[in-house]
């Protein structure tokens, strides 16, 4: 079995490798990528079935390249393997998991066994299985009220952009009394409205900007991916 590893530190790229000669004799070859890019490349040159991806790297990010492999070949077995639990991965990766695929998502905090476990679960055995960790996070924001729906959370990446009401109703196929019932959702469940200070004024789209980072409702992968599919939205406006 070839596996590619697609990590951008020497440290964790080396450890990883070692973990994988050690768990899987199965594995034959070892190729490596230090970004999305080159994932990309490697995958198709070398015709991998078996991924582990880094989320957080320049030049394409982790579920950039892995929707990408996806498109390719829908069974490519990936195991994501990150420092970050942000809610922006999870749902990252639960939009372009194509149906019956097998997947992790494991911190790389987790315990060299727990590690051992995972990436035999998903290469070879072509399960499911996310840290408990991630599981713990997903329970936090399971709740309704604090959970943005997908409509809710598209405005929310557009006024991470910078875009005002009407050309987000238009980008997102919305009525602008929809934008505006949207941002007054998100405020809802950001804690926009918990967050003000007696009579000191706030922006508010500014103020949910800022929850939604340190909640990791969105990250700066999120929004640089964003920013890209706006420039291709544009391009086809023009």
């Amino acid at each position: 079995m070839k596996v590619l590893l697609v990590e951008d530190d020497q440290f964790h790229a080396s450890y990883m490798e070692d973990v994988l000669v050690e768990s899987l004799p199965e594995v034959t070859q070892i190729f490596h990528a230090v970004n999305g890019l080159e994932a990309e490349r490697e995958a198709r040159a070398m015709a991998i079935d078996a991924v582990v991806m880094d989320l957080r790297m320049s030049q394409r990010n982790g579920i950039e390249a892995a929707q990408t492999l996806w498109q390719e070949r829908a069974d490519t077995r990936i195991l994501f393997w990150s420092n970050y639990a942000d809610e922006a991965y999870l749902r990252g990766i639960s939009a372009i998991v194509p149906e019956d695929s097998a997947y992790g998502y494991l911190l790389k905090t987790a315990p060299r066994d727990r590690l051992k476990l995972a990436l035999r679960a998903v290469l070879v055995e072509g399960q499911i299985m996310v840290d408990r960790e991630i599981h713990r996070l997903q329970r936090r924001t399971a709740s309704p009220r604090n959970t943005l729906d997908d409509s809710e959370f598209a405005v929310l990446v557009d006024l991470g952009l910078g875009l005002q009401d009407r050309m987000i109703a238009e980008r997102r196929g919305m009525s602008l009394r929809t934008v505006q019932n949207r941002l007054l959702s998100l405020y809802d469940k950001l804690g926009v409205e918990d967050a003000t200070d007696g009579d000191t004024p706030i922006n508010k789209r500014v103020r949910a900007l800022n929850r939604a980072l340190v909640t990791r409702t969105l990250n700066v992968e999120t929004l640089e991916t964003a920013e890209r599919d706006f420039e291709q939205w544009q391009a086809g406006r023009a």
